[in-house]
């Protein structure tokens, strides 16, 4: 079988030191092309030193989609395969010929590991597949911000991989301002996208709109083609946690209840009725919701999976509400399993230094 043709394609703006990366990332691929939007540092100019194809085109008003399909135009029509990659993404060594190995004659498209966020010691927080591997033609980039690869042809085959990574280390310090607007023209461009409406309902929550956010995800809830289960189960947890911070406890209980009931197969929902009753300080409950999680081994790999419901956390409620019972023990052994996956966060240790004491003091948190 002839070798592939294999292009990787990114957009680009003010990334001047992630360039060197990117490219050592994506020089296995046959060419590389990246559409610039804008930058005013040395992103261009280090790009182009670094063999790189670079178009620069100011995008007014900007978009996502719009940016990602002028990149794709860059690739050459004869291209077997095109990898899309951002400039604060890595993958890793020998992906191409993992690549090689896994494509099939009728794959149109593969789903493979991404690890999206990582602890301090670099290892993985959240995890699940993506999908921005595809044929060169048949495909276009829709929404004007958390863009979706959407399929032309008449039919689509995903291929699914464990072999090929990307891992995402991005720049903290820019801003994501432009997403609330673009998800409210997201909604306006499309009233019953069920993944738009997720999506700016969660934003809502992220700027403490919680009335906004309550109203939009009971609108997402609420929506014919919202039928994916983890989606749904997140949205009622947005929806608690809104209730929460507006100390509407009862109708937070609810919706915790609800999610519960959605995806029973899932930590996270258990762990947010943890949080609730730990506000709450009723500490038997949180003990039953953290235990009931715990019971649950299987982390699923998608997106909306939380990270607090697979690292210490459960064990450190577990500690802290034993504690507060009287049952020094339990306490003790909840707060060495925190301290185990989770070794240098001082809190921790200074909790286990007063349990170890046997009495309560105020500096327990």
């Amino acid at each position: 079988m002839a070798k592939r043709k294999v292009c990787v394609y990114a957009i680009s703006k003010n990334e001047e030191k992630f360039v060197d990366r990117f490219v050592d990332s994506a020089c296995e691929a046959d060419a590389i092309y990246v559409l610039d939007t804008g930058s005013t540092d040395e992103t261009v100019k280090r790009l182009k030193k670094r063999g790189v194809h670079v178009k620069r085109k100011i995008i007014k008003p900007f978009r996502f989609d719009t940016a990602r399909n002028q990149s794709l135009e860059l690739v050459p029509i004869d291209t077997d395969i095109c990898v899309c990659l951002d400039l604060d993404e890595v993958l890793e060594k020998g992906w191409r010929a993992k690549l090689e190995e896994v494509w099939k004659e009728q794959t149109t498209r593969l789903a493979y590991n991404y690890n999206w966020s990582f602890d301090e010691e670099n290892h993985p927080k959240v995890n699940f597949y993506i999908e921005k591997i595809h044929v060169r033609k048949g495909y276009h980039w829709t929404h004007p911000v958390h863009e979706v690869l959407t399929c032309d042809l008449p039919k689509e085959v995903i291929q699914k991989t464990d072999k090929i990574t990307v891992n995402h280390y991005p720049d903290v310090s820019k801003s994501r301002s432009s997403y609330l607007p673009l998800l409210e023209l997201s909604v306006q461009e499309d009233p019953n996208d069920d993944r738009a409406l997720h999506y700016l309902g969660r934003e809502y929550m992220y700027y403490h709109r919680w009335n906004d956010c309550i109203d939009m995800l009971i609108r997402h809830l609420n929506c014919k083609k919202t039928t994916w289960k983890e989606e749904r189960s997140a949205s009622m947890r947005f929806i608690a946690r809104s209730y929460i911070h507006l100390k509407r406890y009862d109708e937070a209980k609810m919706w915790l209840e609800k999610a519960i009931q959605e995806t029973p197969h899932l930590r996270d929902p258990y762990m947010e009725m943890a949080f609730l009753y730990y506000e709450l300080k009723d500490y038997a409950n949180v003990i039953r919701y953290v235990e009931s999680a715990l019971e649950i081994r299987t982390h699923e790999k998608i997106y909306i999976n939380e990270p607090f419901s697979w690292d210490s956390t459960p064990y450190d409620l577990l500690s802290i509400s034993y504690y507060e019972l009287g049952n020094v023990e339990k306490a003790l052994q909840n707060i060495e399993e925190a301290i185990r996956l989770n070794p240098k966060e001082e809190r921790l240790l200074k909790n286990r230094d007063i349990m170890k004491k046997g009495k309560k003091e105020s500096s327990l948190d």
